[in-house]
């Protein structure tokens, strides 16, 4: 996704950039999240911390209007419409299925993303266009992180085969195939396993007991804490050990997370939203990766499946959970 490039190619009469930011009240910002309040407040207190950091107080100087779809993506797209009809000025949507919705709802109001995989992957920006139309933000992953949490399974266990969950998320087809290219130059045999249902998840664990893998890796967060749990116990009552994208699996039960910090991502959405009430064309605002990384080890998981951890992973874990 390298946007510097293609604004480079951009021609002098193209279209310049209007703020569709109003210079009179305060600026009202649309924020939306699939998921919901109770799981994700303290998202929204981080980037409405940061907001007042750079001056911008909610509900003195500016209005955040916060949106939660509750785990039901269906509802997304009537949520967007109600936030546009209300006037919004910005609109910061949280994960993928939010994204998309925004995106194919307005290509006017600027949308500031924050924990997509790969915007370009999944349709949100065009990489072959000269500029990001009305959407920057902060991506979830990269390359990097993916082959980092493969060495760290490597470091626990070796595994020769291993088991990937996916589901039929956007974009889940250019994230597998980084993933197996990874796997395979570490000498490890990929298994994709498909579950978008209840009923697959538990097929997909019973084929990677029958196929005998050494370790699974979680692409696709399921959502909801039902879900969640779930494939959390399948992993342990399956005696694999597993590593997740997301921090709140470690501290549901799952063995090992490491992703993006989600509270620095979420701080420097923040930043993004300040600089488009000032004027900047959203699509010039390069999307930017995630810096800050958290690793969460859960000590009380690793003694269920009678795992030694090696010191070195325990001496690296952000967080260990007993």
């Amino acid at each position: 996704m390298r946007r510097r490039d293609f604004l480079l190619l951009a021609s002098a009469g193209a279209t310049v950039w209007k703020p569709a930011v109003k210079r009179i009240g305060a600026p009202r910002l649309g924020f939306i999240d699939a998921g919901s309040r109770q799981e994700s407040q303290k998202l929204l207190d981080a980037f409405r911390d940061a907001l007042a950091a750079l001056g911008w107080i909610d509900g003195n100087n500016i209005r955040i209007l916060d949106r939660w779809a509750e785990g039901q993506v269906e509802w997304l797209p009537g949520i967007v419409r109600g936030l546009i009809g209300s006037g919004v000025d910005v609109l910061v949507t949280v994960g993928t299925p939010a994204t998309l919705a925004a995106k194919r709802a307005t290509r006017t109001i600027p949308i500031v993303l924050v924990g997509v995989d790969d915007p370009a992957a999944v349709g949100v920006v065009d990489s072959r266009a000269p500029d990001g139309g009305n959407v920057t933000g902060l991506s979830l992953s990269s390359s990097e992180l993916i082959e980092k949490r493969l060495r760290l399974l490597r470091e626990l266990v070796r595994p020769h085969r291993l088991a990937v969950i996916i589901r039929e998320d956007p974009g889940i087809d250019d994230r597998l195939l980084v993933i197996r290219g990874h796997a395979e130059r570490m000498g490890m045999e990929l298994l994709a396993l498909q579950a978008d249902s209840g009923k697959a998840l538990e097929r997909s664990f019973e084929r990677l007991r029958g196929e005998r893998c050494d370790a699974v890796y979680v692409a696709s967060g399921p959502l909801g804490p039902a879900k969640r749990a779930r494939i959390i116990a399948l992993a342990i009552e399956s005696r694999v050990p597993a590593i997740y994208p997301l921090r709140i699996f470690a501290v549901d039960g799952g063995l090992m997370s490491f992703g993006a910090e989600y509270d620095d991502l979420f701080r420097r959405a923040a930043g993004f939203v300040d600089k488009i009430i000032g004027g900047a064309d959203p699509g010039q605002l390069p999307i930017e990766r995630p810096t800050k990384f958290d690793f969460v080890i859960n000590v009380q998981t690793a003694q269920a499946l009678d795992l030694t951890m090696p010191p070195g992973l325990l001496a690296a874990a952000d967080a260990l959970i007993e």
